[in-house]
């Protein structure tokens, strides 16, 4: 069983920035993180090889990078440009294959105030 454990989340300003981290227990092919703002559904933001290959969601690309260290084992979401409409919960996930991801942390709550 792959654990995952996010850190970083909080209350910003619009206009900040935060930075996300997920360590997972195991070295996997695939990390991505997700976000569900209140009221809505769980949202993909933007997915990361082990190759360190990223892709982005178009709500996210040119604000957030998705990046890894394979030797911590970890991922990282750092999000800049920051508005209240990014409020949500955050989510990361992993996987061994890009059709589904089969493991996810416990989520961090980002709060952007206006």
């Amino acid at each position: 069983q792959v654990q995952l454990v996010e850190s970083g989340g909080g209350l910003v300003q619009a206009g900040g920035s935060l930075r996300l981290s997920c360590v997972s227990s195991t070295s996997i092919s695939f990390m991505a993180w997700y976000r569900q703002p209140p009221g809505k559904q769980r949202e993909l933001l933007a997915t990361i090889t082990s190759g360190g290959m990223a892709n982005y969601e178009d709500s996210v690309r040119g604000r957030f990078i998705i990046s890894r260290d394979n030797v911590k084992k970890a991922a990282y979401l750092q999000m800049n440009s920051l508005k209240p409409e990014d409020t949500a919960v955050y989510y990361c996930a992993a996987s061994w294959t890009l059709s589904t991801f089969s493991y996810w942390g416990q989520g961090t709550q980002v709060t952007v105030s206006s």
